[in-house]
């Protein structure tokens, strides 16, 4: 079976920015803000990095932390945990320039999302 690591996390933040900077300074982590976004995001190598998505209410609430985990095939992933009773909680669905993405529902209601990179020109 392929390895499946967390590759992403995401920690919901009122204000990404300000939450970016209480990171950097608790921890020391590398961050950088996306402004075009409202996105922030943060680096701890050799551990996953991540981002801090702003709380909107609908896809990100004050609370939600969210592990993105590496799948080769997203639909086959997705197929899977339905089968074996999770929810699939939205279509893979492209994240410009970056890879893929789809959010999931474990049996427990625990949302988690899958990820595939975009291959790297050659």
């Amino acid at each position: 079976m392929p390895a499946h690591p967390v590759v992403h996390i995401e920690i919901s933040a009122k204000d990404p920015k300000v939450t970016a900077n209480f990171y950097a300074q608790v921890f020391g982590w590398e961050t950088s803000t996306d402004a075009t976004l409202d996105y922030a995001m943060f680096d701890d190598k050799p551990a996953p990095g991540g981002g801090f998505p702003k709380v909107d209410n609908k896809n990100y609430k004050p609370g939600d932390v969210v592990l993105y985990i590496d799948s080769d095939d997203i639909e086959a992933s997705l197929k899977q945990i339905v089968s074996l009773g999770g929810k699939a909680l939205s279509p893979k669905t492209e994240i410009r320039g970056v890879g893929w993405m789809a959010f999931f529902a474990d049996p427990n209601g625990n949302r988690l999302a899958l990820f595939t990179p975009k291959p790297m020109a050659q």
